[in-house]
């Protein structure tokens, strides 16, 4: 070989990775440390590459929805870096991949999203009202006040508060927990009589609607206002029926003296009474007991909620304890918790329950509309039990008060109007007719499930954000008139 041929082989070779030669009889397929950790690095980045199966561990199964986020949109960004492990520097990896220490569905914290929470109290009110609360910055801001559906409570907004308030920080923010939801209970300084105080709480529309007046006046005594600020009501489900009510009665003013306008959140009167002769058949397949408040989050975030973090806040404020007396009460197996719910109902019901045929609820009324788990998780012995705060079955006489005449009450209300759907299927046939007639705005969140505040919070922070700004006159800036403002008639 000569000098020249020499000196290229050289070249070649000191830009080739060093490789020592291998022992006597080991396998041809051997990799040294660097070439294992360049592969599994690889092998990371192509898993992450790969399509998401068609129902994710962390995305619901919820068919009231043509298409559904994927559990990476709902919990951060995940950016594979080069060399540097799954996560690029300065990224949180998501819940799903936190580290073993602390549960991906462990509780967080209401502090980020409100400023404070109290009691809204006074000796001839019956009940003492829990809230959430973020004042407004001056007198003539606008104060939000949203109201939950039936089973959840005041935190079922807690995000979306916060959006709302990165948008418009002057805005206020309202959030009660309503009767038998949440913190509310019995005012024990009521002077009246036990039934005034309603026992175990009279869940009718009419009740829900003057306790939501009740909390708004208390608020203004507790802030020594003269007069209520511009008010934006806003209800989800139950919510929206509460507020519809309220905004029909007028007892807070119309349009420009007390309610701008009001929003009500993927419920509307035709669907939802329909799904109400479903409604025993998919709280009998619930879960009535969990093994500590991770499994309540998990079991809720898997059927109803898809947004994890929201469902860390809002979920905790859906459970309570169980005492020592009530837990012999329940039965920790799923068959025998199914079959133990479901002995008070008809046999034909039964019978539909045990062949896990239970359709496919609509989602305008209560919960979820997905059908249940086949194995809800299931408790542990050993940790605090807790069951749901809420007794929905015994608030089922009053089901029907709540949405019967909904469609009419909405469009027939003082204020502006806003309709947030989940689909355009939920439209009965009114309401499609006063669309049409530009009696309301509607708005569709397609890619959210029933709790489309919890799901799309951002998205629904932007919808009421601007919702308030379309319908507050005060921020409307028109010209100066002809002789005014240094121009026209009259200038010199």
């Amino acid at each position: 070989m000569s000098s020249l041929q020499q000196s290229l082989a050289k070249a070649k070779l000191s830009g080739l990775p060093f490789s020592p030669p291998l022992p006597p009889g080991a396998p041809s397929d051997i990799l040294f440390e660097e070439e294992a950790e360049d592969k599994s690095l690889d092998t990371e980045e192509a898993d992450l590459l790969k399509p998401l199966p068609e129902h994710s561990g962390n995305m619901d199964d919820d068919s009231s929805s043509a298409s559904s986020a994927s559990s990476v949109g709902s919990t951060g960004t995940i950016r594979p870096n080069e060399r540097k492990g799954r996560f690029a520097k300065g990224e949180s990896e998501s819940p799903t991949s936190a580290s073993s220490s602390q549960s991906p569905y462990s509780p967080l914290p209401w502090t980020p999203h409100f400023s404070t929470s109290f009691n809204l109290t006074s000796p001839s009110h019956p009940l003492s009202y829990h809230t959430y609360y973020t004042p407004p910055s001056s007198p003539s801001s606008p104060l939000f006040i949203l109201h939950h559906g039936a089973g959840a409570s005041g935190l079922s907004f807690a995000t979306c508060a916060s959006y709302i308030r990165s948008l418009a920080p002057e805005v206020g923010i309202l959030a009660p927990d309503c009767r038998r939801h949440g913190l509310t209970g019995p005012n024990t300084s009521f002077t009246g009589s036990h039934q005034e105080q309603g026992g175990k709480g009279d869940m009718a529309l009419s009740a829900l609607a003057t306790d939501l007046e009740s909390v708004i006046s208390l608020l203004q005594e507790r802030e020594g206002w003269t007069e209520l600020p511009p008010l934006v009501l806003v209800g989800h489900s139950l919510g929206g029926a509460v507020v519809t009510e309220v905004a029909k009665r007028g007892k807070l003013g119309g349009r420009g003296k007390g309610i701008l306008g009001f929003a009500v959140l993927d419920v509307v009167e035709g669907s939802a009474v329909e799904a109400l002769s479903h409604i025993n058949r998919y709280l009998a397949g619930r879960p009535e007991v969990f093994g500590g408040v991770e499994e309540g989050v998990e079991c809720v975030r898997s059927r109803t909620i898809r947004n994890t973090a929201q469902a860390r806040v809002s979920v905790p404020s859906y459970l309570k304890p169980v005492s020592g007396s009530e837990a012999s009460s329940f039965t920790t197996s799923a068959s025998a918790s199914t079959s133990t719910t479901t002995s008070a109902l008809p046999a034909s019901t039964q019978s539909a329950i045990a062949a896990e045929s239970i359709p496919t609820l609509h989602p305008s009324l209560l919960l979820s509309s997905s059908s249940p788990p086949k194995q809800p998780p299931q408790p542990r012995d050993h940790a605090q039990k807790y069951t749901w705060t809420t007794n929905l079955p015994s608030t089922s006489p009053f089901w029907p008060g709540w949405f019967e005449g909904l469609s009419s009450k909405f469009l027939s209300a003082r204020g502006g109007k806003l309709l947030i759907l989940a689909g355009t299927d939920r439209l009965d046939k009114e309401l499609m007719v006063g669309q049409m007639q530009g009696k309301f705005q509607l708005s569709i969140f397609p890619d959210s499930g029933h709790f489309v505040q919890e799901d799309q919070p951002e998205k629904t922070a932007q919808t009421l954000v601007d919702f308030w700004r379309r319908n507050d006159g005060s921020l409307l800036k028109l010209p100066p008139k002809v002789g005014e403002g240094g121009f026209g008639v009259g200038r010199k």
